[in-house]
């Protein structure tokens, strides 16, 4: 029996240990931190995550779908908070279709623990990944316990270890390997709507809430629990930034200009803010994956995102179910195996990249815009008159399983045709005129 190691019990390597392990391979998993399994969950350190169809294809693979879909919340719309307090809905795509508000920590811990249900799998904790050797796929880690070096040999190495991948650091160094890195301007702070003394939610549990403020947004998502995550992203630095609002005064006094309907729902705002912490955003571009056929990046470490498309997670599944599929269709055979996943996945990685990067500026900017609203009321009428001339992109990204880089090109063109369609004269007076889905139905048929 093939042996394989994974560098990092994350969501991405939990699950892809499952998936080696259904397909016979002894797997060890090494993780930097204790048993998660152990742990109280704790607000501030992971923003909520929202799983769409590409993430419940891999957990359906896994055979574990029904047992996530337990500890998950349905979120069927955006709802945008005006500056004056006025709510806007904009479903995310038809009637059923929504993504799901999930826990990090708890769909980690659940992922965790249905491992447990094989035993070819073998957890390690505490053990910090330091170096590969290249040459005979021999790990080096530090067991923070015993402070003791270890070394552990694999056939294979799959790393999901992180934005800061010890691995890629040693593919860096020893291959012909593109690699970047950018941080962005803003940052990251978690807060919380607790629940009701009853229990229920204070807000729509079945939407994703945005409060958009152009250089700035923050958004809420529902947990089990009645509570609501909070995250405000924000500029690091500047007039208005993390770096500015010092005081507790400061804080108050931001958020009830910016964000006066949630601050009531808020009590312990001020706390939260001083006591979480501000994390950053990274993006990481990197060409290839793998070193040969024994070693390959999956999920951040390959393609770390920033959150705005709610796609890390889904994509980083997404690289497991890829790889489930070339597997099975090489028969187990591993000659070019991991060279050809890499060769399909980098121009996917890199496109979720860059859509993630305009939907930050679609949420927090355009979601306000009444050109960008209607935009969005005309794609899904004629989306629905001609289903198959019209998927809106965020459909193509959220609701299907089209590559990614075909749904970025995609999108660029329904940009341009979308652009000439709202030169129409008193475009807001008829948009769902017979006439405007004509104009739309020929720009697209150019």
């Amino acid at each position: 029996m093939k042996k394989v190691g994974i560098v990092g019990a994350g969501l991405v390597g939990s699950l892809q240990a499952i998936l080696m392990a259904k397909k016979g391979y002894q797997v060890s998993v090494f993780e930097r931190r204790p048993d998660l399994r152990k742990a109280k969950l704790l607000a501030g350190k992971s923003i909520n995550l929202a799983l769409s169809d590409r993430g419940w294809k891999a957990l359906e693979l896994a055979g574990i779908a029904e047992d996530i879909r337990a500890i998950s919340i349905p979120m069927y719309k955006r709802c945008m908070h005006a500056l004056d307090g006025t709510l806007t809905y904009q479903p995310y795509g038809k009637e059923d279709q929504a993504i799901y508000s999930v826990s990090r920590g708890g769909l980690n811990q659940k992922l965790m623990n249905l491992a447990d249900d094989f035993p070819s799998i073998d957890y390690n904790f505490n053990r910090k990944c330091d170096d590969i050797d290249l040459k005979t796929n021999t790990l080096t880690f530090t067991n923070s316990e015993t402070n003791q070096k270890e070394n552990h040999s694999f056939d294979k190495v799959f790393a999901t270890d992180g934005a800061f991948s010890a691995v890629r650091m040693r593919m860096q160094k020893n291959t012909i390997f593109d690699y970047s890195q950018k941080y962005l301007d803003h940052g990251y702070k978690e807060l919380v709507i607790p629940a009701n003394a009853d229990g229920t939610h204070q807000l729509d549990k079945n939407c994703l809430h945005i409060w958009p403020r152009g250089e700035f947004m923050m958004i809420a998502l529902a947990n089990l629990d009645g509570s609501f995550t909070c995250t405000l992203f924000f500029p690091m630095k500047g007039e208005t930034s993390f770096d500015t609002l010092k005081t507790k005064e400061q804080v108050s006094d931001f958020f009830n200009l910016m964000f006066a309907d949630a601050v009531s729902m808020m009590p312990t705002l001020i706390d939260d803010y001083f006591e979480n912490p501000t994390s950053s955003l990274v993006m990481v571009r990197c060409d290839p994956w793998n070193y040969g056929d024994d070693v390959v990046l999956l999920g951040d470490s390959a393609h770390a995102i920033v959150p705005f498309y709610g796609q890390g997670m889904n994509c980083g599944f997404e690289d497991c179910t890829v790889f489930h599929e070339m597997h099975e269709e090489a028969k187990g055979n591993w000659d070019g195996l991991l060279g050809r996943f890499s060769d399909k996945r980098v121009p996917d990685g890199n496109a979720i990249l860059d859509l993630a990067l305009l939907n930050y500026v679609e949420m927090r900017d355009l979601t306000a815009d009444p050109n960008f609203l209607l935009r969005k009321k005309i794609e899904a009428k004629f989306s629905n008159l001609y289903p198959n001339k019209w998927l809106p992109l965020y459909s193509q990204v959220t609701f299907s399983h089209i590559r990614y880089s075909e749904a970025l090109a995609n999108g660029k063109k329904q940009d341009q045709i979308m652009a000439k369609l709202m030169e129409m004269e008193n475009i807001h007076e008829k948009w769902d005129a017979p006439e405007v889905m004509e104009k739309l139905n020929e720009l697209v048929d150019q």
